[in-house]
Order: C-alpha cells, then sequence, then structure tokens
C-alpha cells in the first residue's frame, strides 16, 4: 500500500468517524421531550425534596435526614457527579437501586428511601428519570453525612433477609376490571407518590402491612416522627368518605380542599411535590382514592345544617362552661369561628374535619404545641401561620381544648388525655 493510498483511505473514513462520534453523542444526550417527563417524575417523586438538604443545600445532593425509630438515615447525593453522586451508574445499576433497593456493589440501600413503591414504577418511567438526574441536574461533589444508627439496624448485611421477606416485585399490573384513568391513579399512588410510606401500617419488621387496595390495612394511617398520617380510604369519620374528588385535588395541588388544610409535614409535602402533578394526575390520583372502601372507622361526624345556631359548649360538657370551651373562645374562635366551620382557603374547618377526628391524636396535638402553617403552593391562596401554645397553656388545657374540638359540632373522637399532651411535648424537648 503506497503512501497516497494510506491517506485517501484515511481520509475517507474520517468523515465516517466523524459522523459516527456525532451520532453516538446524540444517542446518548436524551430528547427534550424525554427530560421534561424525566423532570416532572423527578417532582412528583419527591426526589428533590427528599435528597436536598434543606439549610441551603445544592439540589439532589443529599444530606437531608429523614427520621426514623433506631436514628437518622440521610439521603444520597444523586446528581451525576461521577465520585460521589449516581454519575458512574448504567441504567441497569439506577434500576436495580430503586427496584431492587441494592446500590452497586451489593450495598444494599435502607428503605427510607422508598424502593418498595419504585419496585412498580414502569421501565420507561425510570428511563426517563434516569436521563434527566444524569444530563439535567447539574452535578456536585458532595458527600452526605453518615448514617448513626443503633445496633443491630446499622448491619446492612440484615436489609438482605428484610428484602426476601418484605419486597414486592415486579411491575405495576393495570386491572383489568377499572378504566385507564383509574389504573393511571392507582399507579401513582403506589409508585412515584410513595404515599403508602406515610400513610400506611407497620408491621413488626417495619415494613409496611399492603401495597395496595387489596390489603385492609393499606393507607388507614400511620404516626411518623409525632405527624399522624391520615386515613386515606372511604372512612366516613377520619377518612376521606366524605371528601369529595374534587376537594381531594384541590387538597393536593393547594393544601386546601372541602375546609381542610394541610400541616405539618403534609404541607412540605404539598409544597415540594404535589403541586406539581398535572391536572390529570390530578383527577387520576384522586379518583383512585374515593375508590378505596373503608376500613377501620375511626371517629364519626353527624353534620350539622349550616343554619343551626352555634352550640356554646361541646356534646359532652354539662350546664357549666368547660375549660375547653373556655380556651377555644380565648384563643382558637377567631380563626375557626364560633361553629368550628373556619374560613374558606384561609382557615381550617374544624367540624367534621377528619384529621381533627383522627384515631390518633399525635397531629393536632403536636400542631397545638409548636404551631404550623399551610403551604405555599403557585395555584393556592397565602399561606397562613398558627401560633404554638406551649408557652401560653398548660397541658391540661391544650388536653381539654382538644377534647373540646374533637367533641363538638357533630364532631364524636375520644378525648385527649393531659397525659397524651405531656408525652408528645416530652419528645419534641419542649
Amino acid at each position: 500500500m503506497t503512501a497516497s493510498t494510506l491517506r485517501f483511505l484515511v481520509g475517507a473514513t474520517a468523515p465516517l468517524a466523524w459522523a459516527l462520534a456525532v451520532a453516538t453523542a446524540q444517542a446518548a444526550a436524551p430528547a427534550p421531550q424525554q427530560l421534561a417527563r424525566g423532570e416532572y417524575l423527578a417532582k412528583i417523586g419527591g426526589c428533590a425534596s427528599c435528597h436536598t438538604e434543606p439549610k441551603h443545600g445544592a439540589p439532589f445532593a443529599g444530606g437531608r435526614a429523614v427520621p426514623t425509630p433506631f436514628g437518622a438515615i440521610y439521603s444520597t447525593n444523586i446528581t451525576a457527579d461521577p465520585a460521589h453522586g449516581i454519575g458512574r451508574y448504567s441504567f441497569e445499576d439506577f434500576e436495580k437501586a430503586l427496584r431492587e433497593g441494592t446500590a452497586p456493589g451489593g450495598r444494599h440501600l435502607y428503605p427510607a428511601m422508598p424502593y418498595t413503591a419504585y419496585a412498580k414504577a414502569s421501565e420507561a418511567d425510570l428511563r426517563d428519570l434516569y436521563s434527566y438526574l444524569l444530563h439535567g441536574v447539574a452535578p456536585v461533589a458532595q458527600e452526605p453525612p453518615d448514617n448513626h444508627l443503633s445496633f443491630p439496624f446499622n448491619q446492612r448485611w440484615a436489609l438482605k433477609l428484610w428484602k426476601l421477606m418484605f419486597l414486592p416485585r415486579g411491575e405495576y399490573v393495570a386491572r383489568r376490571d377499572k378504566d385507564a384513568e383509574w389504573n393511571r391513579g392507582a399507579y401513582l399512588v403506589q409508585s412515584f407518590g410513595h404515599c403508602g410510606a406515610c400513610h400506611t401500617p407497620r408491621g413488626v419488621g417495619f415494613q409496611e402491612r399492603g401495597y395496595d387496595e387489596r390489603s385492609k390495612h393499606y393507607l388507614t394511617g400511620q404516626v411518623n416522627d409525632l405527624w399522624f398520617a391520615s386515613d386515606l380510604t372511604g372512612d366516613p369519620g377520619s377518612g376521606l368518605g366524605r371528601v369529595s374528588a374534587q376537594g381531594i385535588a384541590s387538597f393536593l395541588a393547594t393544601g386546601h380542599g372541602d375546609g381542610m388544610v394541610a400541616f405539618g409535614t403534609m404541607a412540605v409535602k404539598v409544597e415540594e411535590t404535589l403541586q406539581y402533578l398535572s391536572e390529570d394526575d390530578l383527577r387520576a390520583v384522586a379518583g383512585y382514592l374515593k375508590s378505596l372502601p373503608a376500613r377501620k372507622g375511626a371517629g364519626n361526624y353527624q353534620a350539622q345544617a349550616e343554619t343551626d345556631p352555634p352550640p356554646a359548649r361541646g356534646n359532652y360538657t354539662g350546664d357549666v362552661e368547660s375549660v375547653g370551651a373556655a380556651v377555644y373562645r380565648g384563643f382558637c374562635v377567631q380563626c375557626h369561628q364560633p361553629d368550628g366551620r373556619g374560613v374558606p382557603k384561609v382557615f381550617p374547618r374544624l367540624a367534621g374535619n377528619p384529621s381533627v377526628l383522627d384515631e390518633d391524636p399525635s397531629a393536632v396535638i403536636r400542631l397545638v404545641i409548636e404551631g404550623g402553617r399551610s403551604p405555599a403552593t403557585s395555584k393556592g391562596p397565602p399561606p397562613q401561620a398558627m401560633p404554638g401554645f406551649v408557652g401560653t397553656l398548660t397541658d391540661v388545657q391544650m388536653a381539654q381544648v382538644l377534647s373540646y374540638t374533637r367533641q363538638s359540632w357533630g364532631n364524636d373522637a375520644r378525648p385527649v388525655s393531659t397525659n397524651d399532651v405531656s408525652k408528645i411535648r416530652r419528645q419534641l424537648h419542649r
């Protein structure tokens, strides 16, 4: 082969090599539509909210503490950084982490990362999410803090046994007896929404006691970090039985719906995640939740006509005004009104409010102790704050006023004891 022939061949193949390199680069870079779908899934899945340290942390760089009964578990860096994040993950690595809770190298992940829910995600959705995290999120060279868990919960090898016993397998399978909207809602609630992580009771192995509507325990309520995540089934007392599908959709998008207002960790969830659901997905999720039958039956409510005069006392008070009624009149009536009906889209109604009727009053106790605020959303009303009363009311007064609200205006739930309040205060160190 002559030198001129060699130069001709090299010159001829150079454009081909260049074209192959360009084609490879274009194949590696996802289309804008795929990035948009991945970004949407990251928002509604709460990836940024969980994987971003709330005090000035870089997005998706990890470091947020997830409280557990065994100690804090810190979220990992899921940016494209190759040393500290997922920059070296293949899609197969990513899929295994989300479906099986196993990182490269066989490292077992704690189920504070809800891979029990992501196990049901479709491969197409996981590919879109993977593409967005690798190509749509800036890499950050940051290592989250180490977990500090008590023995034996610091032994990751034991998670392999846990997953063998409790980890569901396989993508979500659409039910043929339901329409497309219902199946979309079920898919979102069970996978990217991972609603069961907070709202489903835990078993002896701290596993969710059910992963879909076939379980009698699914979404019936659970205490998390002293907040009671409410019953999402059709119970007419403390569940969603009296809440309209439109009210549920509005609550998810704005934190306000049918007189309810999100507070505590739910306000954060609405603010950081749920408000980004599309209108179609809001309807689908609301429709699915409305289809769930009542399971427990906690608390009761007998609706009163809007024209009925407001009762002066709770259902179970005598002729003399109770302590609870006096506290309510002095500290609560301005916002929640004498009839407990609140102010629409500003202050929640207490009459018939499922959170007020919850079987476990932890959430309302904590709210009275330390206060809270409604979420700030793009479509909802301005956020409103409720002050904490830890320095204003005694434990006895807080118990009495909570009992009053749980037993007035048609409400019928068990009273709150002074010990209930004192226990929460001790745990809050307040």
